[in-house]
C-alpha cells in the first residue's frame, strides 16, 4: 500500500519516524531498503515557509513595488542558497545512514519449482496416503483425493503462491497488505509453522538413527539381540517381532502411557541435533546456496525412488500388491469421513496455511507465471504419491508373502510335532515338502481337510491369510519403520537397500525442513531490519531455539505428542487459516480486483473460474470439511498405540482428557491473533477493504504496471512493508 509523507511546518515538527520500505532499482531486482529514522525537524518547515514567503513578496513587487526589486531578490536568493545548502546536508546523512539489502531471487525457476516440491513432499505424506488407500476405500479414495486437490488444492495454492509473489512478503505480512483486518492470519500461519518445525525433524531424526544402524550385518530388527551374557535372545524380544522391539524399546525407548514422561533420549538428541546443523548448513549463506542444496535433495529421492519402482516390480508377491491397489470400494464415495480424511490430506499435503508457499514464492519476479507453477508443483505432488504408493504396495505384497510363507512352514513344523506327541491324529499331518510355494501347498492341503479334522488344527496353530497379512501393514510412521523396514530385510542385500531407502526419506524430510523453517525465517526478515542485516544470526538463534523446544518430543512419551498434533490437531488450524485467506482475497480485496491485478503483471487473462472459486466454492468446502472433522474427533474418542511393557506387546489406549484440553488450548492460542488483530483495526477505525480502490496494491515503490506509462503520476512515494498505514496517521494517509 503506497503511503505518502504530507509536510507541514506545525505537524512535522520535531516528528520522528522510523520504517522499511522496498524500492525497485533496477527493472527486475527489488531491494530492502531500512531507512532507519527519519527526523524531520522545524528547520525543514521553516526554510519552505521563507521560500513561500519570498514567492509571494516577489510577485507583490513586480505589481505594486517595483524599487524593491532588488532587496527581494537578494531575500530570494539567500532562502534558496539555504534550502540547497539543507538538501545537501540531508542527501549526505541519507547515503551514509541508508542500508540497502538485496532481497534475492531464485537463480532460476526450476529451483523455485523443486523447492516448492521439497516442501509439500514430506515424508510421511508418503506413508500416510498409501495407509489411507488401504484402509479408506482403495481406488475410491484416491478419486476423492484427485477430485479435492483440484477443486480446493489447487486454486488454494495458487491464490498463496500469487499473493506472496506479487506483494513480495512472507506469510506473515502479505495479508496485512492485501486485507488490513485479517493481517492476524499471517501471524497464526507463522505460529502453526514454527510448531510443525519443532517436531518434524525429531521424525528426521528416528530416520538417521534407522541410517545409522543400518550398516551392520544383519540389520538389527531383522533378528532379537542377545541377552547381556550371550546365552539367548532377549526374552522380551522373543515374545514379539525383532522390528517392533527394535522401534519400541531402542529407537523410541517408548513409555507404555503418554502421561510416563522422562527426560530425552540420548540415542535421539545427536541424530536431532545433526538433523539441525545440516537444515542450519543448507541455509545459512543465502538462497542462492539454498537453491544448489534443493536441487540435489529434491531430485535425488527421485532417482531412488525410479530403482525402488523397478526392483518391486520384481518380487515374489508383487501382482498381489498391486492387485491391493486397484481394488475400489465404492460405498466409500458416500461416506463422509472418507472425504474429510481426503480433504485434510489434500491440505496437509500441499502445505497451505503454513506460511511456506507465500514465503517462497515472495522470492520470484512479480511477473512470473504463478498459476502454471502452481498446477506443476500440484501435478508433481500427485504422480510421486502414485508412483511412491504404487512401489509401497508392491513390496508390501512381497512382505505379506514372505510373512504368510514363514507361517505356513512354522505351522507344519507345529503340527508334525504335536502328531509325533499323539495330541492330533495322523488325518492333521501337513505335506511334507512346502519350498516350492508354501502358501499355495499347505492352503490347499488346510482346505481340503475335514471340517472337525480343520477345528482341531485352528486349536493349536494361526491360520495364514495373505490378504489378512496385507491389511496389517502399521499406521503413520510404524507404515515404514515396522512394515516397511522388515520388508527391506526379506530382500537379498538388505544392508544396500535398506540405507538407500532411508537416504530417500532423509533428503526428503530435509528438503521439506528447509521449506518449513524458510517459512519462519522469511516473515522475520519481512518485519524486522534487524534480521536482515544479520540473516546468519538469526538463522542460528532460531535453530538453537528450535533444537532446545524440540528436545520434549524426543523424551519416552513423544512420539505420542507426534501423533496427537500430526494426527489429530494441525488440521483443524490449517483449515481456518485456509478459510480466512480466502476471505482476504475474495471478500477484503475482491476477487475480481485480484485477477485483474494478476493479469496485469503476468501479462495474459486468467481463468475468471478462480474468481468463483475462492469466494463461493473454497469456503464453502473448507467450512464443511472442519466441521466433518470436528464431529469425528467428537463421536470417536481418539486413540494411539502404544508399547506394554510387561506383556511385550501393543496397546491401544485412548488419549487422557487433558490431551483433548492441550488440543484445544493450543489451538485457540494460533488462532487468537486473528480476532486479536480485529479488534485492533476496529479500534483504530480501519477500512475492512483497502482505501486504494482504482489501482492495484503492490509492495515496491514503483508504479503497478498499468500506471508506469502515465507521467503526470507522482513516483516517488515511500511504503510501509506491512501496510499498516494508521501506525503514523500525523504523517502518512493512503493514496488512491
Amino acid at each position: 500500500m503506497k503511503t505518502e509523507a504530507q509536510p507541514s511546518t506545525s505537524s512535522l515538527a520535531n516528528t520522528s519516524w522510523t520504517g522499511t520500505v522496498i524500492s525497485d532499482t533496477v527493472p527486475g531486482s527489488q531491494t530492502w531498503e531500512d531507512k532507519g529514522p527519519l527526523t524531520w525537524s522545524a528547520t525543514s518547515g521553516t526554510s519552505e515557509a521563507q521560500v513561500s514567503a519570498a514567492r509571494v513578496a516577489e510577485a507583490q513587487a513586480r505589481t505594486s513595488q517595483p524599487k524593491k526589486n532588488s532587496v527581494l531578490e537578494a531575500a530570494t536568493a539567500s532562502v534558496l542558497k539555504q534550502k540547497s545548502m539543507y538538501e545537501k546536508v540531508q542527501v549526505t546523512e541519507k547515503k551514509q545512514s541508508e542500508v540497502l539489502l538485496a532481497r534475492p531471487f531464485w537463480s532460476s525457476k526450476a529451483e523455485y519449482i523443486l523447492a516448492q516440491v521439497g516442501f509439500s513432499m514430506k515424508p510421511s505424506c508418503l506413508w500416510r496416503f498409501a495407509h489411507l488407500w488401504l484402509n479408506s476405500g482403495g481406488c475410491s479414495f484416491a478419486a476423492i483425493y484427485i477430485f479435492m486437490l483440484f477443486l480446493v488444492g489447487v486454486p488454494l495454492v495458487f491464490l498463496e503462491m500469487a499473493a506472496g509473489q506479487s506483494m513480495r512478503q512472507g506469510g506473515m505480512g502479505v495479508w496485512k497488505i492485501i486485507a488490513p483486518w485479517i493481517g492476524g492470519v499471517g501471524y497464526s500461519s507463522f505460529m502453526v509453522c514454527f510448531i510443525l518445525g519443532l517436531y518434524f525433524n525429531v521424525v528426521n531424526s528416528w530416520i538417521i538413527f534407522y541410517m545409522s544402524q543400518s550398516f551392520q550385518f544383519p540389520v538389527p530388527w531383522e533378528k532379537c539381540p542377545l541377552t547381556m551374557n550371550s546365552s539367548g535372545f532377549d526374552p522380551e524380544c522373543e515374545q514379539t517381532t525383532p522390528s517392533i522391539y527394535f522401534w519400541y524399546r531402542q529407537t523410541l525407548k517408548a513409555s507404555d502411557r503418554i502421561e510416563d514422561g522422562g527426560s530425552p533420549v540420548y540415542s535421539l538428541v545427536l541424530p536431532f541435533f545433526v538433523c539441525w546443523c545440516l537444515v542450519g548448513a543448507f541455509m545459512i549463506n543465502g538462497l542462492k546456496s539454498t537453491g544448489k542444496v534443493i536441487c540435489i535433495l529434491v531430485l535425488l529421492p527421485y532417482f531412488i525412488i525410479i530403482g525402488f519402482f523397478i526392483r518391486s516390480l520384481l518380487l515374489e508377491g508383487a501382482k498381489f500388491g498391486l492387485q491391493q491397489l486397484v481394488v475400489a470400494k465404492i460405498s466409500d464415495v458416500y461416506n463422509v469421513s472418507v472425504w474429510s480424511v481426503a480433504g485434510g490430506q489434500v491440505l496437509f499435503n500441499t502445505g497451505i496455511g503454513l506460511g511456506s508457499v507465500a514465503s517462497l514464492a515472495s522470492y520470484m519476479p512479480q511477473s512470473n507465471n504463478c498459476l502454471s507453477d502452481a498446477f506443476l508443483v500440484s501435478v508433481i505432488n500427485l504422480l510421486t504419491l502414485l508412483i511412491v504408493t504404487s512401489f509401497n504396495f508392491s513390496i508390501l505384497g512381497f512382505w505379506a508373502t514372505v510373512i504368510t510363507h514363514r507361517c505356513c512352514e512354522r505351522n507344519a513344523e507345529i503340527l508334525l510335532k504335536l502328531i509325533n506327541l499323539g495330541k492330533l491324529p495322523p488325518d492333521a499331518k501337513p505335506p511334507l515338502d512346502l519350498l516350492d510355494n508354501p502358501t499355495s501347498i499347505y492352503n490347499t492341503w488346510f482346505n481340503g481337510l475335514p471340517q472337525h479334522i480343520k477345528s482341531m488344527v485352528l486349536r493349536e496353530v494361526t491360520e495364514c491369510n495373505i490378504e489378512t497379512q496385507f491389511l496389517k501393514a502399521s499406521e503413520g510412521p510404524k507404515f515404514v519403520f515396522l512394515s516397511f523396514v522388515e520388508a527391506m530385510s526379506f530382500l537379498p542385500l538388505s544392508v544396500f537397500w535398506s540405507f538407500i531407502f532411508f537416504l530417500m526419506l532423509l533428503t526428503m524430510g530435509l528438503s521439506s525442513a528447509i521449506g518449513i523453517v524458510q517459512g519462519i525465517i522469511t516473515p522475520l526478515q519481512d518485519n524486522f531490519s534487524f534480521f536482515r542485516k544479520h540473516t546468519k544470526l538469526l538463522i542460528v538463534g532460531l535453530f538453537l531455539l528450535m533444537f532446545a523446544c524440540g528436545l520434549f518430543f524426543t523424551q519416552p512419551s513423544g512420539s505420542h505428542f507426534i501423533k496427537l498434533l500430526s494426527n489429530h490437531w494441525i488440521v483443524f488450524p490449517i483449515i481456518v487459516i485456509a478459510i480466512f485467506e480466502t476471505m482476504a482475497v475474495s471478500w477484503a480485496y475482491g476477487a475480481r480486483r485480484f485477477l485483474a491485478d494478476l493479469t496485469i503483471l503476468l501479462g495474459h487473462p486468467i481463468s475468471p473460474i478462480y474468481g468463483w472459486l475462492w469466494p463461493c466454492v473454497c469456503p464453502v468446502v473448507l467450512l464443511i470439511l472442519f466441521v466433518t472433522v470436528m464431529v469425528r474427533l467428537c463421536m470417536k474418542p481418539i486413540t494411539y498405540m502404544s508399547w506394554d511393557s510387561s506383556t511385550s506387546k501393543e496397546v491401544l489406549r485412548p488419549y487422557p482428557p487433558w490431551a483433548l484440553l492441550l488440543m484445544i488450548t493450543l489451538f485457540a492460542i494460533v488462532i487468537l491473533p486473528i480476532p486479536a488483530y480485529f479488534v485492533y483495526r476496529l479500534i483504530h477505525r480501519i477500512p475492512f477493504r483497502p482505501k486504494s480502490r482504482d489501482r492495484p496494491m503492490t509492495a515496491s515503490t514503483s508504479l503497478p504496471l498499468s500506471h508506469q506509462l502515465t507521467p503526470s503520476k507522482e513516483v516517488q512515494k515511500e511504503e510501509i512493508l506491512q501496510g499498516d498505514e494508521t501506525k503514523y496517521p500525523s504523517t502518512c494517509h493512503v493514496t488512491s
